[in-house]
């Protein structure tokens, strides 16, 4: 019989976003940055030289 009745309710309080711990971002960035590294040494040491250029020897 209530099913015509409109309910008005207060909206549920929005969650917080979960925020990660100092420690965790501080480790995160770090890890990216030796990541990176390793990659474009790893990059350099399989292609070589990129530009094909030699460092110390002229052109002829």
């Amino acid at each position: 019989m209530n099913d015509n009745v409109i309910k008005f309710r207060k909206k549920e309080a929005p969650k917080p976003p979960r925020q990660t711990p100092p420690w965790m971002r501080k480790a995160l960035i770090i890890g990216g940055v030796i990541a990176a590294f390793l990659v474009a040494f790893a990059y350099f040491y399989i292609t070589g030289d990129p530009s094909g250029m030699t460092v110390g020897t002229p052109t002829p």
